[in-house]
């Protein structure tokens, strides 16, 4: 393929960029990590979670949800050692 000096110095700065972004997506593999949910949840008590959003939002169903969790985890008898 002929190309001129300026046809070819544009090439090699696209090359370039594609380079950087190619960097750029290979950081974010490298740093990724598995998603994995803590517990998984049934889909009646999905349901119930997507209903209670609808109903009062999602800050609010969040909080009330860890509460809850974190006074009936309380209870557990600790077993360190």
């Amino acid at each position: 393929m002929k190309v001129s000096e300026e046809e070819k110095k544009q090439l090699s700065e696209a090359i370039d960029k594609m380079n950087e972004g190619l960097d750029a997506f290979i950081g974010f593999y490298n740093d990724s990590e598995e998603d994995k949910g803590l517990i998984e949840f049934s889909e009646e008590t999905i349901k119930t979670i997507e209903n209670a959003i609808d109903v009062y939002g999602k800050e609010e169903v969040t909080a009330k949800i860890n509460t809850i969790i974190k006074e009936v985890l309380s209870f557990l008898p600790n077993k360190k050692g």
